[in-house]
């Protein structure tokens, strides 16, 4: 098995993606052949986690019209397509059923994402924003919605502001943003980087085959 490959394994097991609970043996060993495949629906969860109303289970698929909610105990890792989410605690994400108009809604809590080539339209209740191969973390409350723009291109209009749109483009957590809705608030403001890291990155992206742009580059790591 190669270094890479090594750290990799390493990686997930810190994450728990290899125990008992996770991931199942054949992914793990499949992992350590080097030919990962891509497994569609629930990777792994924990605590309260539900679609569409009813208890989720891991292997479940994750499909367009689906609502994930997770509670206070909760977490989800799942694959839909070419993109890989994880979903933490006291989450609602509404998939939109048409995507190619709304890929989905964060209603409310924290939902990390790495994306597939192509545009996607996301919706916070503070913006609307559009992506095109890319990974974010997004914290969303009624009036303020922390954004972080991983790496890849967005485009950020503030529901505050309508017609205004901002571009943004980062390589490695470049330009992570609050964006408000709120009276005496700016509609978009500087944030630091925060509650994501790129070891759950590394993890989503290799869901799919993938490894992101920052992977081996000696970047810091969040």
């Amino acid at each position: 098995m190669n270094r890479s490959r090594r750290r990799l394994l390493q990686q997930l097991t810190a994450l728990g993606l290899l125990s008992g609970m996770g991931i199942t043996g054949l992914i793990r060993d499949a992992l350590a052949a080097g030919n990962y495949p891509s497994v569609q629906g629930i990777h792994k969860l924990k605590g309260d986690v539900r679609i569409n109303g009813q208890p989720a289970r891991e292997g479940q698929p994750v499909l367009p019209g689906d609502k994930v909610t997770t509670g206070a105990n909760g977490e989800a890792i799942y694959v839909i397509g070419r993109d890989a989410f994880l979903q933490r605690s006291n989450s609602v994400v509404q998939f939109g059923k048409d995507t190619t108009k709304e890929f989905f809604r964060v209603v409310s809590g924290r939902i990390l994402s790495v994306f597939d080539h192509g545009e996607k339209r996301l919706a916070v209740p503070t913006a609307v924003i559009g992506i095109r191969g890319t990974a974010c973390y997004i914290e969303a409350e009624p009036k303020k919605v922390y954004f972080c723009l991983c790496y890849g291109t967005a485009e950020v209009e503030p529901n505050a502001e309508p017609g205004r749109v901002e571009r943004i483009v980062t390589k490695h957590h470049d330009h992570p943003i609050y964006i408000h809705h709120d009276t005496g608030m700016p509609s978009m403001a500087h944030a630091e980087v925060a509650n994501h890291t790129d070891d759950e990155l590394i993890m989503l992206e290799w869901l799919n085959r993938r490894r992101p742009p920052f992977y081996g580059q000696g970047l810091t790591a969040y």
